[in-house]
């Protein structure tokens, strides 16, 4: 279970986001999968947030030196499509509004 402070983070994090979109969340892995049609687009661990990436919209990570999402298995580093998505993205609504949508996009590519 989520201790009480990675809870308010992600309430934060939903209730700005829905500011842009439909975003709901449900608890995985000590963190949260957020989603958006239906799809999951988003994760928080470790009170950081991360967007679904492909090679359609990785490059705006990597313009932003954002990093991708990793976890530990079997003593490696293992990285996940999702990268740190950059604090002046999650500040600009209008911004935040394209990034939402680009990493659906991702997130339904993904399901193909």
């Amino acid at each position: 279970m989520a201790n009480a402070g990675a809870k308010a983070f992600k309430d934060r994090v939903v209730n700005h986001l829905n500011q842009v979109a439909p975003v709901t969340a449900r608890a995985m892995f000590g963190g949260y999968g957020l989603y958006c049609e239906g799809l999951m687009f988003a994760l928080i661990a470790y009170e950081t947030l991360y967007f679904k990436v492909d090679a359609v919209n990785q490059s705006r990570f990597t313009e932003a030196d954002m990093g991708p999402f990793t976890y530990h298995r079997n003593g490696k580093a293992m990285a996940m499509s999702y990268d740190q998505l950059p604090p002046s993205v999650y500040s600009d609504l209008g911004l935040l509004h394209d990034w939402v949508e680009a990493s659906v996009g991702a997130a339904r590519r993904a399901k193909r």
